[in-house]
């Protein structure tokens, strides 16, 4: 931690966390005693309006079990109600997973995008990927181990396949980073839940200098005869050099006219 996060809760009145048993050992491990306030996304308006009004007059420190709060984490409901209740609001900025593995992973990192976690149902997962198909920048997702073997298969069949990495554990006992190919990482996870807390970074789109010449209408059509409307998309985007989330509009409208 950072002497300032340290200075931070000494300092504080409350402690808003997300579980007392995690920030209770980490308050002990400083050697302090704080009233905690439990604040997560299950938190009401109410319980927001409390730690506002408390913050008036006192300190309260809001606290993620790890990482950054607001990073995937609780809190933007929280600082947003606060700033706009006129009560000051200041960081301690500390670790963050996004950050840390960009930094290791071996992939470009001079534009990247933070994609947070990816859906759980495989339609709205596939949308989303879609959706970001066309992104010329790297790509990173947080995941957990049980949901990262189907979130690979489906970043390769939306995405290509790409160069990627798998971080986890990032500054801890057991850190571990996997690089290699989509399509390779995919098969690695398909059997494989890793434990802790998983980062995954997908490098940018391939330049597409030779780019095929073509029918594209045709070259989609036929290909949603083979594949579902985003692994068409992401096919014929790749083939004819096109933007990914440009195809996949026009492949859902062809599947639509269909029905």
């Amino acid at each position: 931690m950072s002497q300032r996060a340290r200075n931070l809760l000494a300092a504080a009145d409350i402690v808003a966390v997300e579980d007392s048993r995690v920030t209770g050992k980490l308050l002990h491990h400083l050697g302090l005693k704080k009233k905690m306030r439990r604040y997560n996304d299950h938190s009401s308006a109410a319980d927001r309006e409390a730690l506002i009004a408390a913050a008036r007059d006192n300190i309260v420190v809001l606290v993620s079990d790890a990482g950054t709060p607001l990073i995937s984490d609780p809190g933007y409901k929280l600082v947003r109600a606060a700033r706009e209740a006129g009560v000051s609001v200041s960081t301690a900025p500390g670790p963050s997973a996004a950050i840390a593995a960009l930094s290791i992973c071996g992939l470009p990192t001079d534009r990247f995008l933070f994609a947070g976690f990816l859906p759980s149902k495989a339609k709205a997962k596939a949308e989303a990927i879609a959706g970001l198909g066309g992104v010329d920048a790297t790509l990173v997702f947080y995941e957990s181990g049980p949901r990262l073997g189907a979130t690979l298969a489906a970043l390769t069949g939306g995405l290509g396949n790409r160069e990627a990495a798998v971080a986890r554990e990032l500054t801890k006992k057991f850190e571990e980073v996997v690089t290699g190919s989509l399509a390779d990482l995919a098969e690695r996870y398909a059997s494989e839940e890793p434990k802790g807390e998983i980062v995954v970074i997908v490098g940018p789109p391939a330049e597409t200098g030779n780019a095929e010449q073509g029918d594209v209408g045709a070259a989609l059509t036929e290909a949603l005869q083979r594949l579902p409307a985003a692994k068409a998309a992401a096919e014929i985007a790749k083939r004819f050099g096109l933007d990914r989330g440009d195809v996949y509009a026009c492949a859902a409208a062809l599947k639509s006219a269909s029905k």
